[in-house]
């Protein structure tokens, strides 16, 4: 299993747990609630799947009752803190993020649903329908559609210094730090191919040739453009690129899964087949597949990234390592009381002597 979906998973039985009474949950209740959540177990592999993170949960023999409960170690409360105290000290970044994301639309609004879908990739805390939009009222307002009962985030008033693009910063420091002409930058991205992929003479040509084609900023209206030419197609697929990669920048991380891009299609004009879009761009984006079962896809913007760690980290990131680390650090070193091992491989007849 993807660390990725394992943490995904871990993150659903956390919140599970804390809108518990107490913040603790029977076992026995725990095959029934997943299957509420949607996370595709079968029957006692909650249980089981919770015990391959004792850092994280911390299952234990109620005192009165007898009967297994879960809740989450003082470790894992720690990180939910940290990430919750990075995520309120950052709100002046977010307000500006939720900006730039709305300016981005070609109507001007964006469906409040999709960001709150979406908020922990943008770093937004739960309660940013009041703490970031009704609280900025000279930046946002909620408007309800006259045809749905939907709410949507409109932006108010456009703040120019807004629509520069990350990679317009990128290909500044490229022209003044490396000396590199400045239009072979001017419309160009960073791509770095994957390990082993093969870059042909004609390919790499092409790559060229795409690297100077001038493209439309995400921020610019094109509503007035006429985008039949095949000249205009070329641009607009390039610009869908470039929402994509400012897209990514505003995460907190610089990922996103693609179910989530693609509820931002139609108002930035995204291709349909985003996941074949993406992977003609592979240079640019990374989407990770492997062991989901095709299920789900996240996408990283490469350039962000070294080494499996992001190149500018930020405290929301940093907080959300430390969850990570929790996950993936050895059962053996954490103290398994033999009780819950007796749960876990279904001998309940073993002495327990040994339950510290």
């Amino acid at each position: 299993m993807e660390v990725e979906k394992k943490i995904r998973k871990v993150v659903k039985f956390q919140s599970l747990i804390l809108s518990q009474p107490q913040n603790t949950i029977p076992i026995s209740l725990l095959d029934t609630l997943a299957r509420r959540l949607g996370l595709g177990f079968k029957q006692h592999e909650p249980g089981a799947f919770l015990l391959k993170f004792p850092h994280v949960f911390e299952v234990y023999e109620h005192p009165v009752q007898r009967i297994l409960y879960c809740r989450l170690t003082r470790k894992a409360l720690d990180q939910i803190r940290d990430e919750q105290e990075a995520v309120q000290a950052q709100i002046p970044d977010a307000v500006t993020r939720l900006r730039k994301l709305v300016m981005m639309s070609n109507t001007g609004r964006i469906r409040l649903e999709h960001v709150r879908i979406a908020r922990g990739e943008f770093g937004l805390p739960e309660d940013f329908e009041y703490s970031v939009i009704l609280k900025h009222p000279e930046f946002f307002r909620l408007v309800d559609a006259d045809e749905t009962r939907d709410k949507y985030i409109e932006i108010v008033g456009r703040e120019q210094s807004l629509s520069v693009c990350a990679i317009e910063r990128v290909r500044e420091i490229e022209y003044r730090t490396k000396g590199i002409d400045a239009e072979d930058v001017r419309f160009s991205f960073v791509v770095n191919f994957p390990p082993g992929f093969k870059i042909g003479k004609y390919f790499r040509i092409a790559v060229w040739k795409w690297q100077r084609l001038p493209y439309w900023s995400p921020y610019e209206d094109i509503s007035g453009y006429d985008l039949r030419s095949l000249e205009a197609q070329k641009r607009l697929e390039k610009r869908a690129v470039a929402c994509i990669h400012e897209l990514l920048s505003l995460t907190v991380e610089k990922k996103i899964t693609l179910e989530r891009i693609a509820h931002f299609r139609n108002v930035m004009n995204l291709p349909k087949r985003l996941k074949e879009f993406l992977l003609q761009h592979q240079g640019i984006f990374y989407i990770s597949t492997r062991g989901n079962y095709g299920k789900l896809h996240t996408v990283f913007l490469r350039e962000a990234y070294k080494r499996g760690e992001l190149v500018e980290p930020n405290e929301v990131y940093l907080a959300r390592r430390r969850l990570a680390e929790l996950v993936l650090m050895s059962p053996r070193k954490a103290k398994v009381d033999a009780e819950l091992v007796r749960y876990r491989n279904g001998f309940d007849d073993e002495d327990d002597d040994d339950s510290e």
